[in-house]
């Protein structure tokens, strides 16, 4: 057994190539352990601020804790999340998630390794496909 205390892993600002703005990632479970494959993150999105397009290999579930948030797959309308919401991604969809153009989006993101990678990062969502549903 091991208890990580709070505040005991230090926070992470989001890569400028895997995410668009502001976004702030608390670890959960950074390193998964034989023979788990799982990884934990707490994820705030700063209003404005999002993914880039990616995929997941084993898939990804998200479960919105704050916030309005916005998330897409491919070939999908944008769709608005709020606390309590949980989006399964399936394995290898195409997709981003943030929060909106004028609100904070806080989730938690679960999804495990394959050959040490949860996540495959894409190209840049641009500002015309980035909008909140009408």
């Amino acid at each position: 057994m091991e208890i990580k205390k709070a505040g005991s892993q230090a926070s992470a600002v989001g890569l400028a190539e895997r995410y668009t703005g502001a976004v702030r990632i608390d670890p959960l479970i950074l390193d998964a352990r034989d023979p788990s494959r799982v990884t934990a993150t707490v994820v705030t999105f700063e209003p404005g601020a999002r993914t880039v397009w990616h995929r997941h290999p084993l898939g990804q579930t998200l479960i919105v804790t704050a916030g309005c948030g916005l998330v897409q797959r491919l070939g999908g309308p944008v769709e608005v999340i709020r606390p309590g919401d949980m989006v399964w991604i399936e394995p290898g969809e195409k997709h981003w998630h943030g929060g909106t153009p004028t609100t904070a989006m806080t989730h938690i993101a679960v999804q495990e390794q394959l050959d040490g990678k949860t996540a495959d990062w894409l190209e840049m969502v641009p500002e015309e496909d980035y909008r909140a549903p009408a």
